[in-house]
């Protein structure tokens, strides 16, 4: 596992990239708790940095032009609707990737995030076969499980 965290312009090193989105002001940092459960071969990108000017324009700016080409190149997306905000950036970052069909998303609603329904319902519309779940352990389960899907290649012979 490679992590990249914002605003590094380093290329990834293996195939498989997922980005971390989800709240930072006043949130918890879910983003250092849930990178101890994720494994395997893939690349996180990460918007949390350790230091963050909040108060210089254009540390602003490069931030979300980070944000915004990482969620673009990534092949997966972890969404993570933390307590402590509404996330207001990360409801408009699941409505524009979110509805991208192609695109590997994995949802999570804090049991304690005051929207929780909404996500829900907007998702079950647009992605009814992605799971909303409650806990960083099993949003981190279900990324677990893809990428041990895609490590395995297919027994030979058997028909896919």
């Amino acid at each position: 596992m490679e992590i990249i965290e914002a605003p590094s312009s380093q290329s990834p090193i293996s195939g498989n990239t997922l980005f971390l989105a989800g709240g930072i002001t006043n949130c918890p940092d879910w983003q250092a708790e849930i990178l101890t459960m994720l494994r395997g071969e893939v690349t996180i990108y990460n918007p949390r940095r350790k230091d963050f000017p909040i108060g210089d324009p254009a540390a602003a700016r490069l931030q979300i032009e980070w944000e915004y080409r990482r969620l673009a190149e990534a092949d997966m997306i972890l969404f993570w609707f933390a307590r402590g905000s509404l996330n207001p950036i990360v409801l408009y970052e699941l409505g524009m990737w979110g509805n991208a069909r192609w695109r590997k998303i994995f949802i999570g609603c804090d049991p304690e995030y005051q929207r929780d329904q909404d996500v829900r319902i907007q998702t079950e519309l647009a992605r009814p076969e992605v799971e909303v779940v409650t806990t960083l352990q099993e949003l981190a389960d279900q990324v677990n499980g893809y990428l041990t899907r895609l490590e395995d290649p297919p027994l030979s012979g058997t028909k896919t």
